[in-house]
């Protein structure tokens, strides 16, 4: 699976951004996607996660009511909506595919495939 990141940029707190991670290659409908993020001089972290289906999201508990994960396997797109978006929220933020379940929490998955990261800045 090929994952192309885009939608990133610099915005104030308070305003929303919209990611996008366009997938080609496997069937998309197969893997379960995640927006995983790394501020500078931090380590990498999970932000949301949706399932294959569609059916199960999972959020970081820092993002929980403001980001919001979708998927389109007709179009093999998966967006992070980021609303009410905070200095905090600045990282780089990638896209990652994985032929499974991310499970309860997200963290320590080894997910299969990575995008490149898309930049996001929030100015306070």
């Amino acid at each position: 699976v090929q994952l192309q990141a885009s939608g990133g940029g610099l915005v104030q707190a308070g305003g929303s951004l919209r990611l996008s991670c366009a997938a080609s290659g496997h069937t998309f409908s197969d893997y379960a996607v995640g927006w995983l993020r790394q501020a500078p001089g931090k380590e990498r972290e999970f932000v949301a996660g949706i399932s294959s289906s569609g059916g199960n999201m999972l959020y970081a508990d820092s993002v929980k009511g403001r980001f919001t994960i979708s998927r389109d396997n007709v179009k093999n797109t998966v967006h992070l909506q980021m609303n009410s978006l905070k200095p905090e929220d600045t990282a780089v933020y990638y896209c990652a595919a994985l032929l499974g379940s991310f499970g309860k929490t997200g963290w320590g998955v080894r997910w299969n495939y990575w995008g490149q990261g898309t930049e996001v800045t929030v100015s306070s």
